[in-house]
């Protein structure tokens, strides 16, 4: 039974969305432990070593998935808002990986990350709720574009910073490390969902211009 126990253990571990270098020891009640950080434990013997990229490829696998499960909610609120579809792609990307339960330290909620001001503010009631979040993000994006002249720059730095601290800083992106990272990255994301054809047509259909600061 106790084998059995543990090759139902390590072939649930061995699936692709979990794989690690596993570890086991059996205590004297017969309890089998396990883990992928032993820490140093002279007690845990290895028991399985799986591909370190293992994590990653499973990570790109959902986030594509997800990514595609949640386009109608996105192309929806690109033309009720008149923001480009990749734009809201790109913001995503960069703030939760698609996870609609994403919670960062700070307590921004859910797929974009929305703090709770930031929530109430543009009428979201639940922040976990994927369609609630992305019109909320979304009419976010569309309110700091109208802000900043249509500067896509200057707008993601302030969906990161805040628009005070982009005002501060003689609207240029805020000297912060977190905001110039976030940036580029945000660009990045932008850049490559515009070349495989996200955001053209929703770009079309609202009349949507962005401007980016040279």
């Amino acid at each position: 039974m106790r084998a059995l126990a543990l090759g139902l253990i390590l072939t649930a571990l061995a699936a692709p969305a979990a794989r690690a270098d596993i570890y086991a020891y059996t205590d004297s009640n017969g309890v089998i432990h396990m883990t992928n950080m032993p820490q140093g434990n002279p007690q845990y013997r290895m028991v399985m070593r799986t591909p370190r990229m293992a994590v990653a490829a499973a990570r790109a696998s959902f986030n594509r998935q997800a990514r595609e499960r949640y386009q109608p909610l996105i192309e929806k609120a690109a033309v009720r808002f008149g923001v480009s579809q990749a734009l809201i792609n790109a913001v995503i990307s960069a703030e939760s990986g698609y996870n609609a339960g994403a919670v960062s330290p700070k307590g921004a909620m859910g797929l974009m990350q929305l703090m709770p001001g930031t929530a109430d503010r543009f009428g979201v009631g639940n922040a976990f709720s994927a369609q609630e979040n992305i019109d909320g993000g979304t009419a976010y994006l569309a309110h700091l574009l109208r802000t900043f002249g249509g500067d896509l720059r200057l707008a993601i730095a302030a969906y990161n910073a805040g628009s005070q601290a982009v005002v501060q800083s003689g609207y240029h992106i805020p000297p912060y490390a977190e905001t110039q990272n976030y940036v580029p990255r945000v660009l990045g994301f932008y850049q490559r969902y515009l070349a495989e054809g996200e955001g053209a047509a929703g770009q079309a259909r609202t009349g949507l211009i962005q401007v980016s600061s040279p």
